[in-house]
């Protein structure tokens, strides 16, 4: 509560105040005050109570603009005037000092609250600086850091995490960032204290997508054509939205990947230790109209989501031919699942290459995707999977997830998993314009498929194995070492960016189809004709107890390496490991990224916690058995790995261990 109030003015007049809670006028010269006093509720916590007392002292430095009125119009008094106000609560001593220039602009010069226990608050201008307390749980999984939407709308929580991001960097003073998000639940407003946050930490520009959407994919480029310092995305991806889905931060950095584990271990340091963030003490910003504003001193430049991109993707595939194999009676279905790629969708097939309108559906972001599951899989893609199964087929179809970045294709009748995607397009890869002179290398997740690795040989190129984690790839690509990156997740990309991307593979494949004039499943089959099949299924146990799946993986790891030379009916053991990788360009290792059971023909079980959810756990086990022989790849797949499947519940005791009797998904 403020009990004086002191207005020093050059007529050496002094004015106190000691009443509480009321508007007291007083007149000196003629020119009218109004102020108003208010008291802080003194069961407050300590640091809420200075943040109270910072916005009552903004209020009464905003009446305190209005001296007198003439016409109509507000005019500041012609001599200085100094306010200056001290709080007297028994838990509080925050004392305020300010200079009201002659200007009809009233802002403050300099701003401090001292206080004991929550420490020093500066307020420089309109920027607060304000005391918090850390999280012990923003450490980043393998995309940012993904929660629960009621964790993010904890007081500070955001704050605390993106404020750990800006301390992270080399310097924010005068740098561009790009925002952008998803549009689930939570994304407009999140996006508003970011741009606020990242005016009072000194950056000059931030390039945001019109109504707050960009795809993961668009940031990356945008960050890589306009060389901003970085980016900051708002998704988490293919997991549920809405008010009681999940949310998630993640921060890209120059090169337009996601930031690296040593930048992502720096950042959860960090968190670990905050006690204060900075943000302006502002009105939010308009996204829903395109142009430059001003919040403090730093620029927001509202962007076109899609222009940047299309223009990208236009320079990587023949957009006249896929034009006219999709209006020479070609159809397709493109299904955005009412997630971000919508808009993107729409622009570039519909409108861009000619497609019938409505061949993109479920086209309109939704904050909570439409009450969805946006994860482009054979369960959650229910609806394209119907169409691409159904009477009257399409001859292709796709699906994108929530922020843009994986992908799922379908012909007719037909489901290409993500592995033999990856394979072949790296087949195919001369066929597409912006690949046409050869490909420097292919890298794929360790749980992929090793079909790449066939095609590879035969090229004659190298392929990397890495850790699950599209980051993994970031320097393969920099390097110029890998030029198609995949993992069995349903993400492919390339080096045109440092990001999976699901409308890339998209046009890549329509690309192929264009050139080849073939069926999606005419070329997958005469591929495993030429480089063998790869039988390949993942099973996922999601919402597992995170103890109990901890204990299932720890028993594994002591486990696997005794396994070699062991026989399960007609499967011998070559290896049994817990997968660690040695980044060949900067020499960083990442342990314990997935166990692996390995059998002499070449098969392999692989065991491993995803790091994408935010309930429990989600045990993911991997199958993979080779088949050379033409006459045995019409197999129905959960039949072909029927053995590998009985020998990972034994093993891994996978029932007794996660309480369920079958998997939550198969892919």
């Amino acid at each position: 509560m403020f009990d004086k109030l002191l207005f020093w003015r050059q007529c050496k007049t002094f004015h106190t105040f000691s009443d509480r809670d009321r508007l007291l006028p007083h007149s000196c010269e003629a020119r009218s005050m109004s102020v108003a006093i208010a008291s802080a509720p003194s069961s407050q916590l300590s640091s809420h109570h200075a943040i109270h007392c910072s916005l009552l002292v903004r209020s009464l430095i905003t009446d305190l603009r209005v001296m007198a009125r003439e016409d109509g119009n507000v005019k500041i008094a012609p001599d200085i005037l100094i306010f200056q106000a001290k709080c007297h609560s028994a838990k509080c001593n925050h004392e305020y000092r300010s200079k009201i220039p002659n200007s009809a602009i009233a802002l403050f010069e300099k701003f401090t609250v001292a206080n004991a226990r929550s420490g020093t608050i500066t307020y420089s201008m309109n920027i607060l600086e304000v005391s918090t307390t850390p999280f012990t749980d923003q450490k980043p999984g393998t995309s940012g850091l993904r929660k629960a939407v009621k964790v993010f709308q904890q007081p500070h929580y955001l704050e605390n995490f993106v404020q750990s991001i800006f301390d992270s960097l080399e310097g924010c003073q005068g740098q561009t960032l790009a925002l952008g998000g998803d549009g689930r639940y939570y994304n407009t407003k999140a996006i508003q204290i970011i741009l606020k946050m990242a005016a009072a930490n000194g950056f000059s520009r931030i390039k945001v997508g019109h109504r707050g959407i960009l795809s993961t994919p668009a940031t990356s480029c945008i960050i890589r054509q306009y060389k901003t310092l970085g980016g900051i995305i708002l998704s988490a991806s293919h997991n549920p939205g809405g008010v009681d889905g999940d949310f998630g931060v993640k921060y890209n950095t120059g090169n337009g990947g996601p930031a690296p584990e040593k930048v992502t271990e720096a950042i959860y340091a960090r968190s670990k230790t905050i006690d204060r963030y900075k943000i302006l003490d502002a009105p939010d910003i308009d996204l829903d109209t395109l142009g430059e504003s001003r919040l403090g001193e730093m620029t927001v430049e509202v962007i076109d989501s899609v222009q940047d991109y299309q223009k990208l993707m236009e320079s990587l595939f023949d957009f006249d031919r896929i034009r006219q194999f999709l209006t020479s009676g070609k159809r397709i279905c493109i299904d955005s699942m009412h997630a971000v790629t919508g808009p993107y969708a729409r622009a570039i097939f519909e409108q861009s290459l000619g497609a019938p309108q409505g061949t993109v559906v479920n086209g309109t972001p939704l904050e909570d995707f439409g009450g969805g599951h946006p994860d482009p899989n054979l369960v959650y893609a229910h609806d394209l999977v119907e169409i691409l199964f159904g009477d009257n087929a399409p001859d292709f179809g796709a699906a994108s997830d929530g922020d843009g970045d994986r992908n799922m294709i379908l012909g007719k009748h037909f489901f290409v998993t993500p592995s033999d995607s990856l394979a072949v397009l790296t087949a195919n890869a001369k066929l597409v314009p912006g690949y046409a002179s050869g490909l420097a290398g292919v890298a794929r997740s360790m749980p992929t498929s090793q079909a790449a690795d066939r095609v590879a040989a035969k090229l004659g190129i190298d392929c990397y194995e890495t850790p699950t984690g599209w980051k993994f790839f970031g320097n393969l690509l920099d390097a110029g070492k890998a030029t198609l990156c995949g993992e069995e997740s349903f993400g492919t990309g390339s080096n045109h960016i440092r990001e999976k991307d699901g409308l890339w593979a998209v046009l890549f494949w329509l690309n192929i189809l264009a050139v080849r004039q073939q069926s999606v499943e005419h070329i997958v089959r005469e591929h495993w004709q030429t480089y063998g099949r790869n039988y390949y299924s993942r099973h996922d146990y999601e919402g597992v107890d995170s103890d109990r799946a901890n204990t299932l993986m720890e028993k594994l790891r002591s486990v696997a390496p005794t396994l070699k030379g062991k026989r399960y009916g007609q499967y011998e053991v070559e290896y049994g490991d817990d997968f660690s990788y040695t980044d060949p360009i900067d020499g960083s290792i990442s342990s314990k990224q997935g166990v692996r059971i390995g059998f002499v023909d070449g098969s392999r079980i692989v065991f491993r916690l995803s790091g994408t959810g935010t309930q429990g756990a989600t045990l993911r086990v991997y199958f993979e058995s080779y088949e050379g022989d033409s006459s045995k790849q019409d197999l129905e797949v959960q039949q072909a790995l029927a053995e590998p499947i009985a020998i990972a519940q034994e093993v891994a005791q996978i029932r007794e261990y996660t309480g369920m009797s079958k998997p939550t998904v198969i892919t």
